[in-house]
């Protein structure tokens, strides 16, 4: 005589994450995602010595204001902007960088060791993975972003008070330049991720990243035709350096409105992520 006997949640086995049978948790993506994130010694040292860097340039260049102040006339005076001497240009091109290769590499180095064929393999669902790997990368870079605008601010303004001329967080437009500062770091290691799930070659993706965000942007010049005008004015370094590094932006029709650059700062994320979701989902490992 046979039985027939129905598998219990004590006896079943654990399928892949299919869509059919037991899903992978959400928390043991983040916990797996977190854990390759941090494995990569490149990492670290890109985040850490990316930090020092920035805050010693906003050391550096406060204390040079600090040395010149009495030298400048009225017009310099009634002109100057103490939060450029926290963040300037430079300093945001090397933000950009290596939060870019950050999100190149987050993605990149998981191909070149082939442990992204055991992830798919544990979660077939591609989108749940990449998703996952996105928010966690968003949410790392939006800590360091935040820790940078506000660790070069206020060692900026520490300097620039002895000469009467600091800021402080709650100083009106201060804000505003703050979190524009800060969004920049997500901003770019999403970008990154995008091009290193297209391209999935770390140099490359890294040189791409690189001159859609700094170097294209950096050497535009506002023209007399008012498309292109408002096509640099959704790049993020564009629309940063022109209009929300500001205190009082400038205005013209050759710059981006505010409205115009925080759009900007929400769609390169975006688009980089939804790129990369159909990526992997079409790309064979």
């Amino acid at each position: 005589m046979t039985s027939h006997l129905t598998p219990t949640r004590s006896t079943a086995t654990a399928r892949p994450d299919t869509g059919d049978g037991p899903r992978v948790r959400w928390r043991n993506l983040v916990a797996a995602e977190w854990i390759k994130l941090w494995s990569l010694r490149s990492t670290r040292w890109v985040l850490g010595l990316g930090v020092l860097i920035l805050l010693g340039l906003a050391l550096q260049s406060s204390l040079d204001t600090y040395e010149q102040w009495p030298e400048y006339g009225p017009i310099q005076r009634s002109h100057y902007d103490p939060m450029t001497e926290a963040m300037s240009g430079a300093g945001v091109a090397l933000l950009m960088i290596g939060a870019g290769t950050v999100g190149v590499l987050s993605i990149v180095g998981e191909y070149a060791s082939g442990l992204i064929r055991a992830t798919l393999t544990a979660v077939p669902a591609r989108h749940r993975v990449v998703l996952t790997k996105a928010l966690l990368l968003a949410g790392v870079m939006s800590g360091v972003g935040a820790f940078v605008s506000l660790g070069t601010f206020l060692l900026s303004q520490a300097v620039l008070s002895g000469r009467g001329i600091g800021l402080s967080v709650g100083d009106p437009g201060v804000p505003g330049v703050l979190a524009a500062n800060a969004v920049l770091a997500p901003v770019s290691a999403l970008v990154g991720l995008g091009a290193g799930a297209l391209l999935r070659h770390a140099a490359m993706s890294v040189v791409t990243t690189c001159g859609l965000l700094v170097v294209l942007p950096g050497f535009f010049k506002p023209t007399v035709y008012q498309w292109a005008n408002e096509l640099f004015g959704y790049f993020p370094y564009y629309a940063w350096r022109g209009t929300l590094s500001q205190l009082h932006p400038r205005t013209g029709d050759a710059l981006p409105t505010a409205a115009e650059a925080w759009t900007g700062f929400g769609l390169w994320p975006v688009l980089a992520v939804m790129l990369a979701v159909l990526v992997v989902h079409r790309r064979d490992v």
